[in-house]
């Protein structure tokens, strides 16, 4: 059921800034005149609800130990239900396809795809898939597009995760047995995957210009990923590839950023000051002006803590930083419905208290998604 009321207190952030007028909402939708229950949201903050344009924190509420998947549609609900106490609104679940197997192996990845299709219809927030694609898993190319196909997969990023140097010059990747174990293999079967995989670099090219061609060709937004050199970028550019995500270099970001891609980076790193991985760290591509999207990754608080991280830096206001994990992801996964508290566009919203930062309500198309005490009170109030 979607709530019919008129807010009235909070600061209010709009496109151009914060004010206090009353924020209605009707049908799902913002609306443009005052209309329905009274809430009083005196002293709190009412933002546009994130965007998540890329998130995989996820996987433990499918699997909370390997082969424990008997509950995973339980898991998918209990997922959302942290998505919204989060703030969350609109989640793309990034899910790999991968010679890596386990969790990130084809079937695992059909196994999500069909709950997350189950639970979808019945939780308030927005939940969208990725399939992250391993480019040199070529045999399994046609079951990834039917996939897309089957699930109405809308977004498609390119990754390439195999030890490519280790494996020209002959030697054992690192953290190979665990790796094994991961993907129920033995490591000398994992091993020998890996190097046929390697071995057929040669053939990578052209099937990924085919597939992109196909791809692009039923309307899915494709990226690249953990792009390190223009080079790099240039190739995905050309496939048609409008993202880049977690580019790991200022001259990587900066050739997205000239050919058009939408530039998504971590919002954990922002609030870790650094990569994890040792790359640039994001909030200097934020500082150069070389962000469009603050995604989740693998910590569902992040985006928020992320806004005002940058905003405690100095780098931009807390309106410009909010645009990062709201409007900006929105229109880079081409769903011009939301990210904006203007008439016409779905009442996704959250309630901040500014003093502890704690997200109050999640409203998803004017359902509620999640309620905290004390706003509840204001909710349900006479």
């Amino acid at each position: 059921m979607t709530i019919d009321c008129t807010f009235f207190g909070a600061r209010v952030l709009g496109p151009e800034g914060w004010s206090d007028p009353p924020l209605s909402i009707s049908d799902g939708l913002v609306q443009a005149s005052s209309g329905g229950r009274i809430v009083d949201l005196t002293g709190y903050l009412v933002l546009p609800g994130v965007v998540d344009a890329h998130g995989d924190g996820f996987e433990r509420h499918m699997a909370p130990r390997r082969g424990a998947l008997r509950e995973a549609d339980h898991g998918m609900t209990a997922c959302a239900a942290e998505l919204a106490a989060n703030g969350i609104t609109t989640a793309v679940l990034a899910q790999f396809f991968s010679w890596e197997g386990g969790m990130r192996g084809p079937e695992f990845a059909e196994h999500v795809f069909g709950v997350v299709s189950k639970v979808r219809p019945t939780v308030a927030v927005d939940l969208q898939l990725q399939l992250r694609l391993e480019t040199h898993l070529l045999d399994e190319f046609p079951r990834a597009e039917a996939a897309v196909d089957r699930f109405g997969i809308r977004y498609v990023v390119f990754n390439d995760h195999l030890p490519h140097q280790r494996l020209s010059e002959g030697r054992k990747p690192p953290r190979l047995t665990g790796q094994a174990l991961k993907s129920g293999r033995s490591p000398e079967a994992h091993l020998a995957l890996m190097q046929d995989l390697h071995a057929r670099s040669a053939e990578v090219p052209a099937a990924l210009d085919d597939l992109a061609g196909r791809l692009a060709a039923k309307g899915v937004v494709m990226g690249s990923h953990d792009d390190s050199t223009p080079d790099d970028r240039a190739i995905w550019a050309k496939r048609g590839a409008q993202v880049s995500e977690f580019p790991e270099t200022l001259e990587a970001a900066t050739a997205a950023r000239a050919d058009g891609a939408h530039i998504v980076l971590g919002a954990p790193n922002v609030v870790r000051g650094a990569s994890h991985a040792g790359n640039i760290a994001a909030a200097e591509l934020v500082r150069a002006g070389l962000c469009d999207a603050l995604a989740s990754d693998y910590h569902y608080p992040s985006p928020i803590r992320a806004a005002f991280r940058l905003e405690e830096l100095g780098l931009c206001d807390l309106a410009t930083a909010w645009r990062m994990v709201s409007r900006g992801p929105a229109r880079l996964l081409g769903l011009t419905d939301r990210g904006d508290l203007t008439p016409g566009q779905r009442a996704d919203l959250i309630v901040l208290d500014p003093e502890t930062r704690r997200v109050m309500a999640t409203l998803a198309a004017g359902k509620v998604a999640y309620l905290a005490s004390p706003a509840a009170e204001r909710f349900f109030a006479n």
